[in-house]
């Protein structure tokens, strides 16, 4: 079942900060290759924004020619293949599952040529692999968490480097909900100043 979330500021922020939502594909290197799945713009002092979580995730990739997939449904314990047709790279379901049922693999069997895997949530990039070379494969495993900041140089679809992906690490488990707040609080300025904190409250 999807996720209905609803961010709310409650908080005393006077610079327009912008929200930071990921997650980590625990399959690889994270720190590398986080991506801003969604991001919060211009939502002031007790506004709110409310956004879906959706349980279900699609799968694409891109060749070194520019050629991009469509978006597939996907799940976990699946293996998908760019494999070189009459018509040219396609994205296929391997009959074969993936190593392991938590996770989803996509395999580059082409001939030459590199390609780059990628993960969707709701439309937006969660998660990639670039550079995957022939014969390999990316490997993409995410646990039921999401990871919540503030930060105003991230754009949605974006790699979070190391430096800011530090600042960005409040996470909250999704097990069991439903609907709930995302509530940020803290911020000001001068000697009141405290830092931001969020809450996810199940509703």
């Amino acid at each position: 079942m999807d996720i209905e979330i609803t961010f709310i500021n409650n908080s005393n922020d006077s610079n327009n900060s912008d929200i930071v939502i990921f997650q980590k594909n625990v399959a690889t290197n994270f720190d590398s290759t986080a991506i801003a799945w969604k991001v919060i713009k211009n939502c002031g002092r007790n506004w709110t924004h409310q956004f879906t979580y959706p349980m279900n995730f699609q799968v694409a990739a891109s060749d070194s020619y520019g050629n991009i997939s469509d978006q597939q449904d996907a799940v976990n314990g699946q293996k998908w293949d760019v494999i070189r047709s009459n018509s040219g790279d396609v994205l296929n379901l391997d009959s074969e599952s993936a190593s392991s049922q938590n996770e989803v693999e996509v395999k580059n069997t082409l001939p030459t040529s590199s390609i780059d895997a990628r993960i969707y949530k709701a439309g937006s990039l969660l998660a990639s692999k670039t550079g995957v070379s022939p014969s390999e494969k990316a490997v993409f495993e995410f646990k039921p968490y999401i990871y919540v900041g503030v930060n105003a140089q991230v754009e949605e679809g974006e790699v979070i480097n190391s430096a800011i992906l530090s600042d960005i690490n409040q996470k909250f488990s999704l097990l069991g909900l439903t609907t709930a707040n995302l509530v940020m609080t803290g911020g000001g300025t001068g000697a009141n100043a405290t830092p931001f904190k969020f809450d996810l409250v199940p509703t």
